[in-house]
C-alpha cells in the first residue's frame, strides 16, 4: 500500500534552475541500476504487512480458487496502471514528487494539485497506518495480555497495553523514523538494500517451511474461547484432503472485529497487498536510464510479486487446516523453522514502509510548495537544510502522522489509504489516457505497450474498487478533491506547464469544425456571427458588452486594424498586443475571440478580417461599426483597478484607428459598409454607446424600440422585408438573453392618414406570432414628415425617384449583388423631424434602438450626403442600432 521512496531521489531533483548549470561542490552519489533504483523499491512497497500477516486470511475466508480470482483481478486493474505510469515516465524526465509531478505536468495545476493534496495525506495516512501496524504487531509478541492472565502470558510479554501505551509505542517508532528523516537521505539509501535482503530472507524461510516442517498442532491465539470454537488447529504438511478442504469459499466472522466477512471485505483486505506500484517511477532522477529501467523494472516487481502471492496461496491450500487459516493471522510464525523469523519480517517490511509514507509525504509536500499552488499556505514547507534535505516539510509531515495515530483505529485508516490511493491510480491512468487522445506530437514515449483501452480500463478498474472497498469513503474523497480542484483553479497562480485540456480542446475543436459543412446551412439555426470593428478599447467597453449579448452563442470576433507596412517594420507590431486584448476579454468576461491586421488602410484591413477571419462553417456574417461622428472618445478603462494595467493607446480626439494616430474619412467609412454589403454579409452602425453601461441602462422598466421601417425612404415603408425582418430577429435575439429578459420590445409602426391603419396592424399582429416574438405594437402618425418629404420635390425629381425605387425593389430581390441607388434625396427638415418624431414617442427613453439602416448609394459621390442623413437620424437618440440585413434569417417552419 505504501509508495515507499528513498530519499536520495527528492535530494537531486529538487535542484533550482541556477544549480543545474554549476558543477557540485560535492561528488554526487552514483546513479541507480534498474535492480537498486527499481526493483528493490517496488517489491518492498508491495511486500507490506499483508504477505506475512494476511494471506492466511484471503485463503482461508474465500478457498484457493477465489483467492487465485482475486488475485488476477487485482493484478489487472493495477498492470493497467502501470502501463500507464511507464509510458508517462518514458515521455520525458521527471522531477521530484512522483504522481503529483506526472500528473500535474499533464492534467494541469488544478488536477496536478488536488491529486498531490490527496496524494500527500495518503502517505501520511500511510505512515501513521504502518506504525499503528508495527504497535500491533510488537504488542502480540511482546504485550501483556489485558486480562492479565499469567497462563497466557509468555515470558517474553512484558509491554504493557491499552491505548496510551499503544500510543507512546507509535510516537516512539514514529520519531524514530523523523530522526532519520532529518539526518539524510543517505541513511535510507543505503538501508534500503539490506531491507530486501532481510524480507527475502524471511520469504525463503517460510518457502522452506511449508516442506520440512512435520505435522504439527497450532494453538490458536489466546482470547479463544473454548465454548466458542476449537483452541487449536494442525498443519498437516502437504495432504490432498488438506487442499480439497480449502479449495471452496468459507466466509465466516473475521475473529478480531467481529464482522462477518464477504468477498468485497476480503478483497478490499488483499488488494492492499498490490499497491506501491510506482515507487521505482519516483527514483527517476536517481537512476542511470529511467526510460530503460521504470518500465522493466516495476513490471518485473510486479510480475515477481504475483508469482510469490500465488505460490504461497497454493502451499498454504495444500498444508493448512481451514481452521488455522480463519483463526490464526499470525499462523506462518508458529510453522516456520525459527519462529522469529516471521517477526523480523514483520517489523522489518512495517518500519520500512512507515519510514518510506512519510519521506514520500515530505517530499510531495515540498513539490507542492515550490509550485506555488496554494500560495502562502504552504510557504514555510519549501525551506530545506544546506544539503537539500526539505525538513519543515519533513516536521509538517511528521505532525499530522501524529495526529492520525491518535485515532487508533488501523482498519478505517487502511481504507482510507488504499482509497486514497486509487483515486492517485486512477489519475495516472487520466493523465495519460488525455496525452493519448490528445495526439500531441511530443507525446512520443519509448514504451509502447499501452493503448487508450488499457487507461479506461485502469480508471475503471481503480473506480470499482474504490466503491468496492467503502462506498461512503469513495465518494468523499471524490468530492473532497473536487471542492481542491475548484480552490486551486479560482484561487492558484496561472502556471507555465501547458495543460492537456488545451490539446484535448484543439482536438476535438478540429474534428467537429470539419464536420461543420457551410453547404448544410439552414436558416432554422442561424445565429448572429459578428466581427465587431474596434477602434481603441478604452473608449468601447460598453459596446463589446452590449455585442456579448447580442451574439446568441454565435461567433463573436473583436477585430482591429493597425495602420503600417509589414516591409518597412522590424518585426511583427501586433504579436506583443494579443495580450492586452485577451486579459480584455477575460476582464469583461466575455466570450470572444481576438483578430487583429496590419494594413495599409482601414478599408483593406477591414477587408481582410472579412475575409479571413473564423475557420470552416464559424465565419463572421455580421460586421459592427461604430458610428462616425465628431462625439470625442471616452476612457472607460482609466478607472478600473487592474495591475498591471492595460497596454492601449490612449484616447485622443477624433476617429482614431492606430497608435499612429491617422484618422479614417467619411468615405473611407461609407465605402466599408459598401464592402461588407458586396461579400453579403449584414452590417450593424452602433452609435452613443461611448457611455453605455447595461447594469445602469437596465434598472427599473426597460424597453427595446424597433422601428423596422426605411426612415430615408418613406414614400416605399415596407416592414417585411429582408432587412426588417433581420432588424425584429436581432431585437428578438437580445430580448432572449438572461440579462434583457425583463425588457419589453416596443415595435413602432409608421402610418399615413388615409391608408388601412387597422389592417396593417393587424397583418403586423399576425407577422409577429408566426414569428413568436412577443412586442407591443405602437402607431405612430407622420403624415406632417412625410409632408415635408414631398414638398422640396420636383416633378423631375419625383419621377428620379420613381426610377430609383423601382430600381431598389429590384435589387431587393437580389440582395445588393448590384449596387444602384437607393437613398432618395430627402431634406435636412425631413430628417430633422423624423429625429425629433423618434424622441417624442416615449417619456421613459429605451435602453437600446434598432432602426432600419438602407445600402449606400451606388454613387460613390454621394457617400458623404448618406453618411450626414445617418448622423440626422440618429442625433440625439441614445444608444442605437442602424442594421442592414442581407440574408434571410427568420422563418416560420418546423
Amino acid at each position: 500500500m505504501s509508495e515507499r521512496t528513498p530519499l536520495l531521489h527528492y535530494r537531486l531533483s529538487h535542484r533550482s534552475p541556477a544549480a543545474v548549470g554549476r558543477k557540485p561542490a560535492s561528488k554526487q552519489p552514483p546513479k541507480l541500476n534498474i535492480f537498486f533504483g527499481v526493483v528493490i523499491p517496488t517489491l518492498l512497497s508491495m511486500f507490506s504487512v499483508v504477505v506475512f500477516l494476511r494471506i492466511g486470511f484471503v485463503v482461508g475466508q474465500c478457498g484457493l480458487y477465489q483467492t487465485i480470482a482475486m488475485l488476477l483481478v487485482a493484478y489487472f486493474i493495477i498492470s493497467m496502471t502501470v502501463l500507464s505510469v511507464c509510458a508517462i515516465s518514458t515521455n520525458g524526465a521527471l522531477d521530484a514528487g512522483g504522481a503529483y509531478y506526472m500528473i500535474s505536468r499533464a492534467l494541469g495545476p488544478e488536477f496536478g494539485g488536488s491529486i498531490g493534496i490527496m496524494f500527500f495525506l495518503a502517505n501520511v495516512c500511510g505512515s501513521a497506518l504502518y506504525v499503528l501496524g508495527l504497535v500491533e504487531a510488537m504488542l502480540t509478541t511482546f504485550g501483556v495480555p489485558e486480562d492479565g492472565s499469567s497462563l497466557s502470558a509468555s515470558r517474553y510479554m512484558v509491554l504493557p497495553t491499552g491505548y496510551w501505551w499503544s500510543l507512546l509505542y507509535g510516537t516512539v517508532i514514529l520519531l524514530l523514523c523523523v530522526l532519520v528523516c532529518l539526518i539524510g537521505a543517505h541513511i535510507y539509501a543505503k538501508a534500503t538494500f539490506l531491507i530486501f535482503i532481510i524480507v527475502i530472507v524471511v520469504l525463503g524461510t517460510i518457502f522452506i517451511s511449508f516442506f520440512i516442517v512435520p505435522f504439527r498442532t497450532v494453538q490458536l491465539p489466546g482470547h479463544r474461547n473454548a465454548s466458542i470454537g476449537p483452541t487449536s488447529a494442525n498443519f498437516t504438511g502437504f495432504k490432498l484432503d488438506t487442499l480439497m478442504g480449502n479449495v471452496q469459499a468459507d466466509y465466516t466472522v473475521d475473529y478480531t472485529t467481529g464482522v462477518m466477512m464477504s468477498f468485497a471485505t476480503v478483497f478490499a483486505v488483499m488488494f492492499n497487498g498490490c499497491t506501491g506500484i510506482m515507487a521505482g517511477s519516483n527514483m527517476s532522477g536517481d537512476l542511470k536510464n529511467p526510460s530503460y529501467s521504470i518500465p522493466r523494472g516495476t513490471i518485473t516487481a510486479v510480475i515477481f510479486t504475483f508469482v510469490i502471492y500465488n505460490l504461497l496461496s497454493i502451499l498454504i491450500s495444500c498444508t493448512c487446516d481451514r481452521v488455522l487459516l480463519q483463526q490464526d493471522y499470525g499462523f506462518l510464525t508458529d510453522i516456520n523453522v525459527w519462529h522469529p523469523f516471521v517477526t523480523i519480517g514483520v517489523y522489518s517490511s512495517t518500519l520500512s514502509a512507515a519510514m518510506s509514507n512519510l519521506i514520500g509525504a515530505s517530499r510531495v509536500l515540498y513539490a507542492l510548495s515550490r509550485d506555488d499552488l496554494f500560495g502562502r499556505f504552504l510557504s514555510p514547507a519549501k525551506h530545506t537544510s544546506s544539503s537539500g534535505n526539505p525538513w519543515v516539510s519533513v516536521l509538517i509531515s511528521w505532525f499530522l502522522v501524529q495526529l492520525v495515530l491518535f485515532s487508533g483505529k488501523l482498519n478505517t485508516i487502511a481504507s482510507i489509504v488504499t482509497i486514497f490511493f486509487l483515486l492517485v491510480y486512477a489519475a495516472v491512468d487520466l493523465a495519460c489516457l488525455a496525452l493519448e487522445w490528445a495526439s500531441a506530437p511530443n507525446f512520443r514515449p519509448t514504451f509502447r505497450y499501452f493503448t487508450w483501452h488499457t487507461c479506461v480500463l485502469g480508471i475503471i478498474g481503480c473506480a470499482i474498487m474504490m466503491f468496492l472497498i467503502n462506498a461512503i469513503y469513495a465518494s468523499a474523497s471524490i468530492a473532497f478533491m473536487l471542492l481542491l480542484l475548484l480552490l486551486i483553479h479560482y484561487l492558484s497562480p496561472v502556471s507555465s506547464w501547458g495543460c492537456i485540456s488545451q490539446a484535448l480542446i484543439f482536438h476535438q475543436v478540429r474534428k467537429y469544425l470539419l464536420m461543420l459543412d457551410v453547404r448544410k446551412d439552414h436558416v432554422k439555426f442561424w445565429r448572429p456571427q459578428v466581427l465587431l470593428m474596434v477602434s481603441n478599447p478604452r473608449c468601447s467597453v460598453g459596446l463589446i458588452t452590449f455585442i456579448n449579448d447580442i451574439k446568441k452563442s454565435g461567433l463573436y470576433v473583436l477585430g482591429h486594424v493597425q495602420l503600417g507596412d509589414l516591409d518597412v517594420l522590424p518585426s511583427d507590431p501586433l504579436q506583443s498586443q494579443y495580450d492586452s486584448w485577451l486579459s480584455l476579454v477575460d476582464h469583461l468576461n466575455i466570450k470572444a475571440f481576438v483578430n487583429l491586421t496590419l494594413a495599409d488602410s482601414v478599408r483593406h484591413g477591414v477587408q481582410h478580417l472579412l475575409f479571413i477571419s473564423g475557420l470552416g462553417g464559424m465565419r463572421p456574417n455580421t460586421l459592427v461599426l461604430g458610428f462616425y461622428d465628431d462625439t470625442p472618445p471616452q476612457d472607460q478603462l482609466q478607472d478600473s483597478a487592474l495591475d498591471p494595467p492595460f497596454h492601449f493607446p490612449p484616447v485622443r480626439g477624433g476617429v482614431s484607428v492606430g497608435r499612429d494616430g491617422k484618422s479614417l474619412g467619411p468615405q473611407e467609412y461609407v465605402c466599408i459598409i459598401a464592402d461588407a454589403v458586396k461579400m453579403l454579409k449584414n452590417v450593424a452602425l452602433v452609435r452613443y454607446f461611448g457611455q453605455f453601461d447595461r447594469t445602469q441602462s437596465l434598472q427599473g422598466s426597460v424597453f427595446v424600440d424597433v422601428w423596422p421601417v426605411n426612415l430615408l425612404r418613406p414614400d416605399s415603408a415596407a416592414y417585411v422585408d429582408t432587412c426588417s425582418l433581420f432588424l425584429l430577429q436581432l431585437a428578438c435575439i437580445l430580448n432572449m438573453t438572461r440579462a434583457w429578459q425583463k425588457a419589453k420590445l416596443r415595435l413602432f409602426l409608421c402610418v399615413e392618414e388615409g391608408r388601412s391603419l387597422k389592417g396593417t396592424e393587424q397583418k403586423l399582429k399576425h407577422l409577429l406570432k408566426d414569428l413568436r416574438m412577443k412586442a407591443d405594437i405602437c402607431t405612430v402618425p407622420w403624415d406632417s414628415q412625410i409632408a415635408l418629404h414631398w414638398q422640396r420635390q420636383t416633378r423631375s425629381g419625383k419621377i428620379e425617384e420613381m426610377e430609383s425605387e423601382e430600381d431598389g425593389v429590384e435589387d431587393d430581390k437580389e440582395f445588393a449583388n448590384s449596387f444602384p441607388s437607393n437613398t432618395s434625396r430627402v431634406s435636412d427638415e425631413y430628417l430633422q423631424a423624423v429625429n425629433k418624431l423618434i424622441l417624442d414617442q416615449t417619456l421613459r427613453p429605451p435602453a437600446v434602438r434598432f432602426l432600419y439602416l438602407p445600402r449606400p448609394p451606388a454613387d460613390t459621390s454621394r457617400y458623404h450626403d448618406y453618411l450626414h442623413q445617418l448622423e440626422l437620424l440618429t442625433r440625439n437618440l441614445g444608444p442605437t442600432l442602424l442594421i442592414h440585413g442581407v440574408t434571410p434569417v427568420i422563418t416560420t417552419d418546423l
